[in-house]
């Protein structure tokens, strides 16, 4: 789905979101596979906060996420920000959540969601008790289980690692999670860990009686009492143990633990005897901390750096063979760069997720891949990329940061956008609605023109191009076969083909259109959940693209004419370049949605419309 929200922390589940089951299973530890989610996507607002009025300049996102004692709406707030506004459905609850606001708005981790603003609410106010934080998009693990099953090795020390750190942190304050599983660890799509379920770190007599963490889905520790809930320090090592050992396996562990290289073959032994020690029954056998059990993790699995635990599928004492196109970039950055995961892979390049150990912050790194490396027309063209994506400062086109290379490898680092791509936001949520896509559908076509009135063509546009950064704005990256006018290319078909234009499947001249042509593509994709002219083989594509065999029956009148004109087989009877086919967009949709539903005045003005009107609010 699409999400952040949370539960206990922000986000929605991926696959269909399914609500809580009415009468949960007790058993202290459930099989994943078949429990249902906790967490319901909301998609109107719910009665108690239906009244409230926003800040000036905010608005109501299109999505929110039911907990079982929390509900989290997305907002916008006034610099075009996803954030997620947290309240309590139950009245007798707001002591409770303000407790919660407090102590997150003193949480300073990586893996911990801090708390923005505090509004109280009462008698005079028009909104509130809630409090605001960051949009998470992704699943739980235990949904990405129920959807996949059992996880990588690389991915379930990550988590180990990730919720460890988390949790180590929190217990030098005196404090225990107490709700630590799969339905509070979220992973988000480009491999971050969040843990979540916050309103139950809290002291027990500001926590309402007889509520517990995730009836039915939570592994229990087995030193608590039946029926009891007495969260400490060395029951959440267990909870975070039992976590891991389900992303390997798929359920939580029985009471008897098997041996985990039996159930899973590819742990090293070594590994599973930490495990195996962080979930012993007796509290007094296991280690006396979670931080020390993180360092018995990193003697585990081989002190390959200071990374080596950290990345997905990047244990050298895991993988004795590793990833020659991993180590290949390490030994390049050096100690520039903390490589901490790949998030892609195309014929040219890969792309890393990693950690900028000067300015201190997360990027994402694309590289030439080791067989192409050595072609000095292909580095030429790689540099290139970078020079143009670098040209073109605008908000809807990801920031290219800095361009390198060392010892025959080249990379440059750019803007890590968090939430994926909208590849990645059809597979979680499924089809749009015009409403949901209307605005960044304007802010994309704002920045194509930006490089259209420069000369750049893309020639690539495609939903896995269209990237989404963590405030939810949708971003054009890839500038890979990018064209400038007049510059003269080899003649040769470019673009994939569910998304390029007939006269790109040809191999024949190709200008502004090309890309009028591709973002009407996209957008038939996040309306219907498929590519206009099909998949598969490109010959067949290109005859129903030449032929005009596409089916917009069931779009609205007015974004059906744009798309049609948008996917004409001839170039010159398409939009004549981005900025035409905003304007016309930006028509469409007024004709189409209801003016309260139409994208808000500061949006327009946030992706660069000249000329908006004052007074445009309403």
């Amino acid at each position: 789905m699409t999400v952040t929200p949370p539960n206990g922390a922000g986000a929605r589940p991926g696959g269909t979101p399914t609500p809580p089951d009415a009468a949960p299973d007790t058993d202290i530890s459930p099989l994943i596979p078949g429990s249902s989610s906790p967490h319901s996507v909301t998609a109107k607002l719910p009665s108690h906060i239906e009244g409230w009025q926003l800040p000036a300049g905010w608005s109501w996102g299109a999505e929110g996420v039911l907990a079982e004692n929390r509900h989290y709406q997305e907002v916008v707030d006034a610099l075009g920000r996803s954030l997620s506004l947290v309240t309590v459905p139950d009245p007798a609850h707001p002591m409770w959540l303000g407790a919660e606001a407090r102590a997150l708005a003193h949480r300073a981790h990586s893996s911990i969601p801090t708390a923005y603003d505090w509004w109280p609410g009462g008698p005079q106010s028009r909104r509130g008790p809630a409090y605001v934080r960051r949009w998470i998009s992704g699943e739980s693990v235990a949904g990405r289980i129920r959807r996949v099953g059992p996880d990588d090795l690389g991915t379930s020390l990550q988590l180990l690692r990730s919720t460890g750190l988390a949790l180590a942190y929190l217990h030098t304050t005196g404090t225990a999670h107490g709700g630590v599983c799969g339905e509070s660890i979220w992973l988000t799509p480009t491999g971050q860990l969040w843990l979540l379920a916050w309103e139950w770190a809290l002291p027990r007599n500001l926590i309402p009686a007889g509520l517990t963490p995730f009836p039915g889905r939570l592994p229990r520790a087995p030193e608590w009492p039946d029926d009891e809930w007495l969260p400490t320090p060395e029951s959440d090592q267990w909870q975070l143990a039992a976590t891991a050992f389900a992303s390997l396996t798929g359920e939580y562990p029985p009471a008897d633990v098997p041996p985990l290289p039996l159930v899973r073959p590819d742990c090293p032994q070594a590994v599973a005897r930490v495990l195996n020690r962080a979930l012993e029954r007796d509290p007094e056998k296991r280690y006396h901390s979670v931080a020390a059990m993180l360092r018995e993790l990193e003697r585990a699995v081989g002190g390959g750096g200071r990374s080596s635990l950290y990345i997905s599928g990047s244990m050298p004492a895991i993988r004795p063979l590793g990833d020659a196109e991993e180590e290949r970039l390490r030994w390049a950055t050096g100690e520039d760069y903390e490589v901490i995961a790949r998030l892609g892979s195309g014929t040219f390049g890969s792309v890393w997720r990693v950690r900028d150990l000067t300015l201190e912050r997360e990027v994402a790194l694309k590289m030439l891949h080791p067989q192409v490396a050595n072609d000095e027309i292909a580095v030429r063209r790689f540099r290139r990329e970078a020079q143009l994506a670098a040209q073109l400062a605008h908000p809807a086109i990801v920031p290219i940061y800095d361009w390198d290379s060392n010892g025959g490898v080249s990379w440059y680092t750019m803007e890590l956008a968090e939430n994926g791509s909208l590849t990645d936001l059809v597979k979680r949520s499924g089809p749009r609605v015009v409403e949901q896509i209307a605005s960044h559908v304007d802010q994309v076509l704002d920045g194509l023109a930006a490089a259209h009135a420069i000369g750049i063509v893309h020639r690539d546009l495609k939903p896995e191009n269209i990237l989404i950064d963590r405030h939810r704005r949708w971003r054009i990256a890839d500038f890979g076969v990018a064209k400038i006018t007049g510059e003269e290319l080899l003649s040769s078909t470019t673009g994939t083909p569910e998304f390029a234009a007939p006269e790109q499947l040809l191999g024949e001249g190709q200008g502004s259109p090309v890309d009028c042509f591709g973002l009407a593509a996209i957008v038939t994709y996040l309306l219907s959940g498929e590519p206009p002219f099909g998949v598969g083989d490109g010959r067949a594509i290109l005859g129903r693209e030449l032929s005009g065999d596409v089916d917009l029956s069931g779009y609205p009148e007015a974004i059906a004419e744009w798309l049609q004109r948008g996917l004409a087989p001839v170039a010159e009877q398409r939009f004549a370049d981005a900025a035409e086919m905003r304007d016309a967009w930006r028509r469409a949709v007024d004709l189409t949605l209801a003016p309260e539903s139409r994208p808000p005045w500061w949006r327009r003005w946030w992706s660069g419309e000249e000329g908006a009107a004052e007074g445009d609010e309403d």
